[in-house]
């Protein structure tokens, strides 16, 4: 099974393709039923009506949203709100670094707003000592581009693949990737920030390593900021998924964790747990592993990261390590 770009394969289940609408409407049905306490009479503004709870700009830039400095911030960023909600925490503040999808596994929940476009890019190299393999993956090119409106992202990702062992190499692009992100909830206490992604792959890759069909799937991603200096983040996927191994496609859910701090203003660190398993008779698919890395900014639109990882079972690669590039343009 050809992992989806780029190596987005967390902790999975299988579990039979005819059941995938029943699962997914599932999922959409609890992103609602958790963002359901929503001050329903007051769509865009939350609170009591004080200034603290001014729904326009200039009001949001003269007192500075969350207590942060003024900066320039976007319009609502969020569909939903919880009840401790207030205007500001529905914006994003651009005079802010960055926030990347890139280089831990697990996707950020929120978008990049309306006009933004990023561009994240890298290259990994991945060992399979018991299979003689050496992965080597670039550009890892993911363009994520916010229209309409603020909680609203596109997103598009290609990557080209080698793998050589000791009998043969296969060499060319993977399938591409599109997926759009919608952002549902700020933080509030601790309940958490949330996103909603679905997302597929195409059959646009060379054909020693394209997957043959269109496989959907979608993405929950949700994360907390503990304090000033710690965030903790998880996904939760559901994909569709083909192998040579297997008579017809199978559905596959996906599981990350991560822990990440900031050193200072431009230096920081993470650690993080991910890994996938199949269903009982399907051989060769419980994988998973521990990851850590750094990131660097340079000013709040320029970041370089770096990442490592080892496997924790037998079906895992050895090891992988990778680094890469993320620019904002505003």
């Amino acid at each position: 099974m050809n992992k989806p770009w780029p190596f987005r394969l967390m902790t999975t289940c299988v579990i039979q393709s005819n059941d995938m609408l029943r699962t997914f409407v599932s999922i959409v049905a609890l992103m609602l039923l958790l963002c359901a306490p929503v001050a329903a009479e007051l769509p865009f503004c939350f609170g009591d009506g004080s200034a603290s709870d001014a729904c326009d700009r200039v009001a949001c830039d003269q007192l500075g949203c969350d207590a942060l400095p003024c900066g320039d911030f976007s319009e609502r960023a969020f569909l939903f709100a919880w009840p401790g909600n207030n205007a500001c925490d529905l914006r994003l503040n651009y005079a802010e670094p960055l926030v990347t999808d890139r280089p831990d596994f697990t996707e950020a929940s929120s978008t990049v707003g309306r006009g933004v476009t990023q561009f994240e890019l890298g290259y990994t190299y991945a060992r399979n000592d018991d299979a003689g393999t050496d992965q080597h993956s670039a550009p890892e090119l993911l363009i994520r581009r916010g229209f309409w409106k603020d909680w609203l992202e596109f997103r598009v990702a290609y990557t080209g693949l080698a793998i050589a062992d000791s009998i043969v190499d296969i060499s060319g692009s993977d399938d591409l990737y599109l997926g759009v992100k919608i952002g549902l909830t700020p933080q509030c206490g601790c309940l958490p920030e949330m996103s909603i992604m679905p997302q597929m792959l195409v059959p646009t890759g060379s054909s020693a390593i394209t997957n043959d069909e269109v496989l959907p799937g979608v993405n929950w991603l949700w994360g907390w900021d503990l304090n000033e200096r710690w965030a903790f983040a998880g996904n939760t996927q559901v994909n569709r998924a083909v192998d040579d191994s297997q008579p017809s496609a199978f559905t596959i859910w996906t599981q990350s964790l991560a822990l990440s701090t900031s050193l200072n203003d431009r230096l920081g660190v993470y650690g993080e747990w991910f890994g996938y398993a199949a269903a009982k008779g399907v051989e060769g698919f419980d994988e998973q592993y521990l990851s850590g890395g750094m990131t660097v900014l340079f000013g709040n639109n320029v970041q370089w990261d770096f990442r490592g990882g080892v496997g924790l079972n037998d079906d895992s690669d050895d090891y992988f390590i990778g680094t890469g590039l993320s620019l904002r343009f505003l």
